[in-house]
């Protein structure tokens, strides 16, 4: 290849940018990524003069105490006494938090999910010391509302954001996140610390199910659409809660596969497969940024000034807030071992670019950087830089505007509508991975078989960040949502036959097991794994549990047809039961309406239409992406982006306008796409681009979009490519190399001349 274009790394993030902004064309196909990400990527409205003026007034007017005090983040147990149904605040340690030490930001709950009731009482408390002070600054209340307003007593939630992605539908995403953002903010909740767009390329990790998957356009596309679902048209609406893109950057690629463990990630592997869902995000709008726990190359996540302040502020031009995540400054001594002292990790990640401080249960941030202010070892015009940002958040958010008779939002919590919302997008997020002789849907004249250890379990569907951190207190969920034992059973009848057989990681009444399937008619075989969040979620190896697999031995010896459901948050090894088994259902955590979707499903009265965010692996140390070197031989279990349908599909000509072409040009395409199956189905159309160089993935996703099509339906989807469709990061910089490309779509490829 020739007529090679480079640029130094100092304005590749910048060309990054431009490569996830809207490319629409006349001939791109209506709702398809990128017309989606032309209508999301619109600027929020900005604040008026008078606003700003009002910032920077009070800024000009605070003490170094009180400026501090705004840069520090507390946990609800700093205010309050007890937990759960007994939490009260306490006067005293909020007179402490709010009066002593000005304290900008609390954050979480203490133990369990919290009905409308207590938050209302809590942060009432909150909101009317503030107003008591000098200045009256507002405290702003942070929550992780990670698939709904997850930690809101009988809020509505979703399937899990890698459970989300597997619906290719970034309309949908912005819809739940606009009824989690609503329902958030009707707690008088106004930051959320979520989306997580970390791109998910260590299966291992516990936080993958967190993520959008293991695709940076992907994880753009659905991030951007979260963002703005959470942000809305303007932040002061009642329904609107601060988005918090975390954790920058690098955090989700350990090299162990452990949470809060270190990552080497080549510069140019940073640039190309992790920032751009955080340059798509800040291009979104989103107000803050939580920092990598982790370190990336031998730095942490929260000492990296070239991270925060040249990549983060410089080139991405975030202009809003960096918070730390949970005790990560101090961590600097005590689990990195970087800093000598709390106070040396103060300074540090101060001047790397922390804004806030996660402290978050004592006030020695507060005490220490006022000591190193004063001392001259942190300059004032670092202070005033974060503080600025934090009340400019503030103001934007409404929190200086908003009363404390705003109106009431609570009854909204959980309505139908909302639920509705939740069944879709669980019933969208289900894959069908395998479906050998049509073995799926169920008969409903079958006598079936519910066993294992996911089939009856409520945070198996959910797992963390459900009610409480870790998700696994099953008496704590809501007892009118059904799990697919309970969903079968309501459509099955006596037809429906429910034996345990194994629980996670041990045998119960396998023998049991066998015995019933071996006197029905098909086994519905559900394994997988129970609720976890973050390093309680740590393990080494992605294989089954061996009672599971044991279990599955047993139902499969019975040579009745089995259907395995594969409930997860991470991909868990089949290999030895997978090629016997007559069907699979894979369901990335599809949240609290996930028994009645994976019951539709299996019954038929919902076509699949769920295709996987990540590659699926076939053995636990053959953990490859999709987009692979040439050079790299993969076998996995399932591809990337796979999914099956109970109609058919057929693709045909897959053609370009032009076979020859230049970078200014662009490419325009288009394929043809029938249903020839005999219901009506949804396809996914994805769009990839090869560009046959050994050093560079065999293939990238470019464009995708969901088609619903009636039976005989034919349906023509046009994309428009660019340069930046057709780049790279190279080792110094971002490359557009003039020659031959390679389209694929539907198992279809055409090849493209570029000059």
């Amino acid at each position: 290849m020739s007529a090679r274009l480079l640029t130094t790394f100092g304005v590749t993030v910048a060309l990054l940018i431009a490569a996830n902004s809207p490319r629409l064309s006349s001939d791109t196909t209506p709702g398809d990524s990128e017309a989606f990400l032309q209508a999301q990527l619109q600027p929020l409205r900005s604040l008026s003069g008078g606003d700003r003026q009002r910032v920077t007034d009070l800024l000009s007017r605070m003490t170094l105490k009180e400026k501090v005090g705004q840069m520090t983040q507390l946990e609800i147990g700093m205010i309050t006494d007890g937990e759960g149904t007994a939490l009260r605040i306490n006067p005293e340690k909020l007179r402490k938090a709010i009066n002593d030490y000005g304290v900008g930001s609390i954050l979480n709950v203490k133990d369990v999910a919290l009905t409308a009731q207590k938050w209302h009482e809590v942060v009432g408390a909150i909101r009317r010391a503030a107003m008591a002070t000098r200045l009256k600054i507002p405290v702003i209340y942070g929550l992780d509302s990670v698939h709904g307003a997850n930690y809101v007593a009988g809020a509505t939630l979703f399937p899990q954001p890698l459970g989300m992605a597997a619906t290719w539908d970034p309309e949908l995403m912005r819809d739940a996140s606009r009824i989690a953002a609503l329902e958030t903010r009707a707690m008088k909740i106004h930051w959320n610390f979520s989306p997580v767009l970390d791109v998910g390329r260590q299966p291992l990790w516990p936080r993958l199910y967190e993520t959008f998957g293991e695709d940076s356009y992907l994880a753009s596309v659905m991030g951007v659409a979260t963002v703005r679902g959470y942000q809305g048209e303007h932040l002061r609406s009642p329904t609107s809660v601060v988005a918090t893109l975390k954790h920058f950057v690098g955090y989700s690629f350990p090299t162990s596969g452990q949470d809060r463990t270190p990552a080497v990630i080549p510069e140019a592997m940073l640039r190309e497969d992790f920032l751009p869902p955080f340059a798509a995000g800040v291009r979104a709008g989103a107000l803050a940024v939580m920092v990598n726990s982790g370190a990336v190359n031998g730095i942490p996540g929260h000492a990296n000034k070239w991270l925060l302040t040249d990549v983060l502020r410089r080139e991405l031009r975030f202009d809003g807030v960096a918070v730390s995540d949970w005790e990560d400054i101090k961590k600097l001594v005590t689990m990195h071992h970087s800093e000598a002292t709390e106070k040396d990790a103060t300074r540090t990640a101060i001047l790397a670019g922390i804004d806030m401080s996660m402290v978050p249960s004592d006030y020695s941030f507060s005490d220490l950087l006022v000591q190193l202010v004063n001392e001259g070892s942190v300059p004032m015009s670092r202070i005033d830089e974060a503080v600025h940002r934090i009340l400019m958040m503030k103001m934007r958010v409404g929190l200086f505007q908003e009363s404390a008779d705003h109106m009431d939002m609570s009854a909204m919590v959980g309505s139908k509508a909302n639920r509705d919302v939740a069944l879709q997008a669980s019933r969208e997020s289900i894959v069908l991975a395998k479906n050998a002789s049509s073995v799926l849907p169920l008969a409903s004249s079958s006598r079936v078989l519910i066993t294992g250890p996911t089939a009856d379990s409520l945070p198996a569907l959910n797992n963390g960040w459900t009610i409480t951190w870790q998700g696994n207190r099953p008496e704590l969920y809501p007892a009118d949502r059904l799990t697919v034992r309970g969903a079968l059973e309501k459509r099955l009848g006596a037809h429906a036959i429910y034996v345990a057989g194994a629980g996670y990681d041990k045998p119960i009444d396998i023998q049991a097991a066998a015995k019933a399937a071996a006197a029905s008619d098909i086994v519905v075989l559900c394994l997988g794994e129970m609720a976890y969040a973050e390093t309680p979620g740590n393990i080494d190896d992605l294989s089954l549990p061996d009672a599971q697999l044991r279990l599955a031995d047993a139902v499969i010896a019975t040579g009745k047809p089995v259907v395995l459901v594969m409930i997860e948050g991470r991909p868990r090894i089949i290999r030895p039961i997978a090629d016997r088994v007559a069907g699979i259902l894979i369901a990335l955590n599809p949240g609290m309406e996930g028994g009645v979707a994976i019951g539709d499903v299996l019954m038929g009265d919902v076509n699949p239409s769920g295709r996987l965010p990540i590659t699926y692996p076939r053995y636990p140390n053959a953990l490859f992406t999709y987009d692979r070197k040439p050079l790299e031989a993969q076998d996995p279990q399932f591809e990337f982006g796979s999914g099956s349908s109970y109609t058919t599909f057929e693709y045909s000509g897959l053609a370009v306008a032009n076979e020859t072409t230049t970078f200014v040009r662009g490419i325009d395409a288009s394929v043809t796409v029938r249903n020839t199956g005999k219901q009506a189905g949804t396809e996914v159309v994805q769009l990839y681009v090869s560009d046959r160089v050994p050093t560079h993935p065999v293939k990238r996703l470019k464009r995708f979009v969901r088609a619903d099509l009636a039976p005989g339906e034919v349906r023509e989807v046009k994309f428009h490519l660019t340069r930046d469709d057709l780049s790279y990061v190279g080792p110094h910089g971002l490359v557009a190399e003039a020659g031959t490309f390679t389209l694929l779509a539907g198992g279809l490829s055409k090849d493209v001349v570029v000059r």
